[in-house]
């Protein structure tokens, strides 16, 4: 997605998370478009049918309006009715991404993929996220756990653009680098 886009997306999550945070109501309109998200993830022909210009803009309003119908709150369904009135409909996934962000800077939590050998337990996460937030300056870390069999060992943390390794195959490597720069 370009530049443009991804700023224009933003003034709406902005927009949508002030009135959210007006209304009391952070948790549920991010739940929301959530769903919303996960709707045009599971079926990418209906994003075609909002981009194509075969259909009048009442008729994508209606297919949103008896798609969503009640779950939706009034901020998140008016959202969606300017997004397609202003044919910025391709925009939801970053006004996702967006929203979320803003919720979670709010929140004090930050987004940390761990990377470790085996799944993680409830537990270890939580105790990874008390562990690494302080570190980052965050209450909270909202974890994403990925396998990845080829750390041998330990886990491996990346939480915005900062790296924690602590696992074996990185440990390795530092020895290796270390024993090579010794050598010369």
């Amino acid at each position: 997605m370009s530049r443009d886009l991804e700023v224009i997306a933003k003034r709406y999550a902005g927009a949508l998370f002030d009135i959210a945070r007006e209304n009391d109501n952070v948790e549920q309109v991010k739940n929301e478009l959530v769903v919303v998200k996960e709707v045009f993830n599971q079926t990418p022909d209906l994003m075609n049918v909002f981009e194509h210009p075969k259909f009048t803009t009442a008729q994508k309003k209606e297919l949103i309006q008896t798609s969503f119908g009640a779950t939706l709150s009034t901020s998140v369904m008016n959202t969606l009715l300017t997004l397609i009135e202003r044919k910025r409909v391709a925009i939801v996934f970053d006004l996702v991404s967006q929203f979320e962000r803003f919720a979670y800077e709010q929140q004090q939590t930050a987004a940390a993929k761990v990377f470790s050998v085996k799944p993680l337990s409830e537990e270890e996460q939580t105790k990874i996220s008390a562990v690494f937030a302080k570190r980052v300056g965050k209450t909270t870390l909202r974890i994403e756990n990925v396998i990845d069999p080829t750390l041998i060992g330990g886990i491996k943390v990346r939480i915005g653009n900062r790296i924690f390794d602590g696992s074996i195959s990185g440990k390795l490597k530092r020895m290796e680098r270390e024993l090579v720069s010794a050598k010369s």
